[in-house]
């Protein structure tokens, strides 16, 4: 049997590149935590594997992410963090495997950098007034929980005042690198099918929900 890829197919939801020094495209990050979750969720129930694919596909193109860091991740076998930052320094749209960004500029607070990572994920068009959203608020490693929690409350409050009502929140580390300490947003689109699976229950290392 002969099958063929196409853009569909891939978790590509990361809106700070399109080609770089370490992809082909746009890469996938932490919202392959979303099509993980909903795609389980649909072959758990009996989907066979085209509307397993179908799903996966639909949360591809309803999700979108971006990340930062405040500090890089030291891969064991380099021995040396992946990229050098002062200490007044953030780097904005880090990948999952220890990548830079796609730009370093002085540090904010950490509601000018949600802001910021937000703005270009709303730039995408795909989230308007009246739409309802999962929000997934991810760690990169090495930040404390409490702090994810104060980035979420402005997440919330930014998107309640544009109109978008918010299904769920997840907030935790899920797709890390490492001991990267820094942060990444993730909005997902959702209709009665998507908030169904997301329901769903899960029981994972990873990902847990009753």
């Amino acid at each position: 049997m002969r099958s063929t890829i196409t853009g569909e197919d891939i978790v590509a939801d990361d809106v700070a590149v399109e080609n770089s020094t370490w992809t082909t495209g746009r890469r996938g990050i932490a919202g392959t935590i979303f099509v993980h979750k909903l795609a389980g969720a649909c072959a758990e129930a009996g989907g066979d594997l085209a509307e397993v694919k179908r799903i996966a596909e639909k949360v591809i193109a309803n999700v979108r992410s971006m990340g930062m860091a405040v500090d890089a991740c030291t891969v064991p076998a380099a021995g040396k963090p992946s990229f050098d930052l002062a200490d007044d320094e953030i780097e904005i749209g880090i990948g999952i495997h220890g990548e830079p960004g796609v730009n370093r500029e002085k540090i904010g607070t950490v509601d000018e950098i949600s802001d910021k990572l937000l703005a270009k994920i709303l730039e995408e068009g795909i989230y308007n007034s009246g739409d309802e959203v999962a929000v997934l608020v991810n760690g990169m490693g090495g930040t404390p929980l409490m702090e994810l929690f104060v980035a979420n409350k402005h997440i919330n409050k930014v998107l309640s005042d544009k109109g978008i009502k918010i299904y769920k929140t997840i907030v935790g580390n899920y797709m890390t690198s490492l001991d990267m300490e820094g942060f990444s947003i993730t909005l997902l689109k959702v209709d009665d099918e998507m908030k169904k699976l997301l329901d769903a229950p899960a029981d994972t290392p990873a990902f847990v929900q009753v």
